[in-house]
């Protein structure tokens, strides 16, 4: 009895391996196309591409803050994305100097809470730039210095001959030159000779 139920197991076994088993031939044969999957046949089959999202490139620009040895405009290069408006090169400036060039003894006159609301070409070579409440709180030096760095940096990017009118919340505010007078504007970087280098 045990040896007819072995021999019926192992038959069992013989018929669902050759259920399961992959069909073999001697010789390749042909399959007509209309078998083929589809796209097998495509002489030129597609090719699927990863494409990484690209960096966002940046410009390299200018922008001014203090030499504290000599109390003049230094030139310090900040990179911005394009195309670099004007209000982001000034927010770059206004973040102040980075802790190497704070170490080498650069400043910013213009405290942090300070930011530009906007800054627009509003007339030929003139700029308006339109700052929160907070510019008008400079005291002191600072504030002509403050004025320096703006005026430069924006003539660094729009040109030399280019004047800035400054704006308090949208109104317009007299601001002080290098030679201390008080100026509606436009002011021009010429202005401020004796405190650029």
């Amino acid at each position: 009895m045990t040896r007819r139920l072995v021999a019926l197991a192992v038959l069992v076994t013989a018929f669902a391996a050759a259920g399961c088993s992959i069909p073999t031939q001697s010789a390749p044969s042909t399959v007509a196309p209309s078998k083929v999957p589809f796209n097998l046949l495509d002489p030129h089959p597609s090719t699927t591409t990863t494409t990484q999202p690209k960096a966002p490139s940046y410009v390299s620009v200018k922008v001014f803050f203090i030499n504290g040895a000599t109390q003049q405009l230094q030139a310090e290069p900040r990179y911005v994305q394009p195309p670099a408006p004007l209000t982001s090169i000034l927010t770059a400036m206004l973040q102040g100097p980075t802790s190497a060039e704070m170490a080498s003894g650069v400043f910013t006159a213009i405290p942090s809470n300070v930011t530009v609301l906007t800054a627009a070409t509003t007339a030929p070579n003139v700029v308006t730039v339109n700052m929160n409440q907070a510019f008008s709180q400079i005291q002191g030096t600072n504030t002509e210095l403050s004025v320096a760095q703006v005026v430069a940096t924006v003539a660094a990017e729009n040109g030399l001959g280019t004047g800035v009118i400054f704006e308090i919340d949208g109104q317009r505010t007299s601001v002080p030159i290098a030679n201390a007078s008080l100026v509606a504007g436009p002011v021009y970087l010429i202005q401020f000779l004796s405190a650029a280098t």
